[in-house]
């Protein structure tokens, strides 16, 4: 039986652009074929095992031919094989989706079509400029700036879209921006109509080009693809509607080194302030080797008075082996529980358990400094954590008197990162790079190697989430240039903010 091909549309290059039913495709293919304009950030979406098959062109550089594509997505489907092919914007529209869709039908491979979201208006709106509006427009044709070199003579009729009255967008016409301005003037369109040229719309590397037809060619000269142009006077709104380029991170790179399942809370969080989020794992989250350990522990609860996790990757595997030992929530009743801070506490609500301790300061000290008024000499603690960690918790509770038992609920490892990933990830610089432990600390140093560190991250802001973490960056002899006074994520997204507002206000003095 012959797989399934899924013509996916990834949308304009704004991840959060992806539909719902193209994100559940990408999930479970086995083989992924994407374009060069599909972010490969969306990537992040797909199964480890899943085959990744970069194709199509870029600037007129072919990669692989459109035919050899269509041949490569047969026959993976001959194989069994759900195929996603991932491309930008939406298939249908100047993405070639129609061609591919005929091979399929034609070699009797089952396929759908999921739409996205078209660069025809997504790109303009990320640009404040909306294609339609009733005071301006109430048309929009949609043009290729880029037609079939093979065909005999043009497609388009320029006195008829050189007379619509409403909004042209023209595709793949960067290169041809000169002929195509001259083209409408040539028939008729007034020379003085506004159009915009917009490259590499709804990333956080969006340019926006502005002007009129007379001379928007002499205000773009070496602009290179992508670019989408608009063209009509619609395009007079961009100065009071841009909203995209005044997002407080609009235009920075960030690179996050959490592991890739912690990263979710964070990267939303930057992105919807702007940025682009380059996500660098650099630990892994692993079971323990054994869970006789934890389950021994969870057998024993009834001799414990006090259970304290330092993360929320704890809470989530202890609660998973609670269920595993057919326990619940009310064989913890009798136990004070206290968490590290709010994302760790915040694990234990998701099941309806309150903490009963949460530190003002979200570190180990802190910990400490909320129990020191408890009299806890022959008091019993549980802590599960990593299998790797700082000793102070426990040190400083068995120097007070208490019995303190230590579990293995996880292990962080270091994932294999090639060399030339890793350059292709921090390439171009990062505006700032994330540290959120000491562990993605040391583990970044032996990815980059030791020795290379400085200069890697050289020119680079350094934001660390607290001065834990912050005093492993200063061993290496980096300086910490972004430090939240809370050590939780979003006080660590508001801390990169005020970084480049601080930055933005010392350049306008």
């Amino acid at each position: 039986m012959p797989g399934k091909v899924y013509l996916v549309g990834a949308g304009p290059g704004d991840p959060g652009l992806l539909t719902l039913k193209g994100k559940s495709i990408l999930e479970r293919a086995d083989c992924i074929v994407y374009d060069f304009l599909a972010n490969q950030e969306l990537l992040r979406f797909s199964r480890a095992d899943a085959e990744k098959i970069l194709v199509g062109k870029h600037g007129g550089e072919v990669k692989i031919s459109q035919e050899e594509i269509n041949q490569f997505l047969v026959a993976r489907a001959r194989d069994g094989k759900t195929v996603c092919r991932l491309k930008g914007g939406d298939p249908f529209l100047f993405g070639r989706g129609g061609e591919e869709a005929q091979a399929l039908a034609g070699a009797g491979i089952p396929f759908e079509v999921v739409p996205g979201v078209s660069a025809a208006y997504a790109v303009p709106a990320y640009a404040g400029i909306p294609v339609t509006h009733r005071d301006f427009s109430s048309a929009v044709n949609c043009v290729t700036g880029h037609e079939d070199p093979c065909k005999n003579e043009s497609g388009i009729d320029w006195s008829e879209i050189a007379a619509c009255r409403g909004t042209l967008v023209f595709f793949m016409g960067v290169r041809k921006l000169p002929q195509i301005a001259a083209r409408l003037i040539a028939n008729g369109r007034d020379p003085q109509t506004p159009v915009a040229v917009i490259r590499w719309g709804s990333w956080s590397r969006q340019e926006v080009f502005t002007g009129t037809l007379s001379d928007i060619s002499s205000k773009t000269t070496g602009i290179m693809p992508p670019a989408i142009i608009v063209v009509g006077e619609v395009v007079q709104l961009r100065e009071q509607l841009n909203w995209f380029e005044r997002l407080p991170l609009f235009g920075k790179r960030i690179v996050i080194t959490r592991a890739l399942e912690q990263a979710g809370v964070l990267r939303d969080q930057l992105t919807a302030s702007g940025a682009e989020v380059i996500e660098l794992a650099t630990i892994q989250i692993s079971d323990p080797a054994s869970w006789e350990p934890l389950d021994s522990a969870i057998r024993r609860l009834d001799q414990f008075h006090y259970l304290l996790l330092t993360s929320a990757n704890g809470v989530r595997n202890f609660l998973r082996r609670l269920e595993a030992g057919r326990r619940d929530m009310r064989d913890l009743r009798g136990l004070l529980i206290g968490a590290i801070g709010p994302a760790t506490a915040a694990e234990f609500a998701k099941v309806g358990i309150k903490v009963d301790i949460v530190p003002r300061q979200y570190t180990a000290e802190g910990l400490l400094e909320a129990l020191a008024d408890l009299e806890l000499r022959g008091k019993a603690f549980l802590i599960p954590r990593a299998k790797v960690a700082r000793d102070v918790l426990p040190r400083v509770l068995t120097e007070r008197g208490a019995h303190v038992e230590i579990v293995e609920a996880y292990e962080t490892v270091l994932p294999k990162i090639p060399a030339h990933e890793l350059q292709r990830l921090l390439t171009p610089s990062p505006d700032v790079i994330t540290f959120t432990s000491s562990s993605t600390v040391s583990n970044f140093a032996r990815l980059a190697g030791e020795d290379k560190v400085r200069e890697l991250l050289s020119g680079v802001a350094i934001a660390s989430i607290g001065p834990i973490t912050s005093e492993t960056i200063n061993k290496l002899g980096l300086a910490v240039a972004i430090e939240p006074d809370q050590s939780t994520l979003a006080e660590l997204s508001k801390a990169i903010e005020a970084h480049f507002r601080q930055q933005t206000d010392k350049s306008v003095l």
